[in-house]
């Protein structure tokens, strides 16, 4: 898989820097190069990249306008470059994968990239699959159906689809939780209470654009209102009318409503 990715600077010295960096990376091909927010923004129209890595402060269009100038076309995946930290929460509110600051570190680099091929390959997979369907249902109706109910009743999806890191607006900072560390996901309205054992973290999303980050074989809901790490789970306590608690690493225990109890089905084996 290569990652078609367009360099936005008004710095040539910056591009130059993040060129001999990528170079090391054999799937990411350098396809354009922009020295402004309005090249940017027509390069990205022609060329379509994959991902693209975006100084913020710029004469005339910053990074922000470039993204706001995308709205109408299906836009890349933006990694912010800048040598100012103030524009990092800004950065996350727009969507980007990640916000690396000049001079570049190389293993920041790697992991950023690591998310990167990730996320395409979610993407790309999704895309093929489409595809298939389409052509199927114009050749061979019924096997479109089999196939549709295939997938349907996956229960078992790759674990390199979805986050292991996620970013998380708190307090005026940013604070990269790794997923592992998650024990237990409240809500409350569009707010997630991220509990992390030794750390209490606000997110503004819903509950169901969260699960669809989160890995099922690992996260599950148990209540309405709660998704739990199963991995950190280390007792099943019984409880009335078909009800149970879950009791996790940290001592906190939740409650398993009747309408997940098959959650913990492999506890109770």
């Amino acid at each position: 898989m290569t990652i078609r990715t367009i360099l936005v600077d008004d710095e040539p010295l910056a591009i130059q820097g993040l060129q001999l960096r990528l170079a090391a990376y054999e799937d990411v091909e350098i396809i354009e190069t922009c020295l402004n927010g309005r090249e940017a923004i027509r390069a990205i129209k022609t060329d379509k990249p994959d991902l693209v890595f975006l100084d913020i402060q710029m004469p005339g269009f910053d990074g922000f306008s470039v993204i706001q100038g995308l709205m109408e076309v299906e836009p890349p995946l933006f990694v912010f470059v800048t040598a100012y930290q103030d524009h990092a929460i800004r950065a996350f509110e727009a969507q980007a994968m990640d916000y690396l600051m000049k001079p570049v570190d190389e293993q920041r680099l790697a992991d950023t990239l690591d998310r990167v091929r990730q996320r395409l390959a979610e993407k790309r997979g999704h895309e093929e699959a489409g595809r298939l369907k389409e052509v199927l249902a114009e050749v061979a109706p019924e096997a479109a159906e089999t196939l549709a109910a295939n997938t349907d009743s996956e229960d078992a999806p790759a674990s390199n689809r979805f986050e292991k890191l996620i970013n998380i607006k708190d307090r005026g900072q940013i604070f990269r939780v790794d997923v592992d560390t998650i024990e237990r996901i409240d809500a409350a309205g569009d707010y997630m209470c991220i509990y992390t054992g030794d750390n209490t973290l606000i997110l503004r999303e819903t509950m169901k654009d969260l699960e669809k980050r989160l890995d099922p074989r690992r996260f599950q809901r148990v209540h309405r209102s709660t998704i739990v790490n199963l991995d950190l789970v280390k007792q099943v306590k019984p409880h009335t009318n078909g009800e149970c608690f879950l009791v996790l690493d940290s001592g906190a225990q939740v409650k398993v409503s009747r309408s997940y109890r098959e959650v913990v089905a492999r506890f109770v084996h």
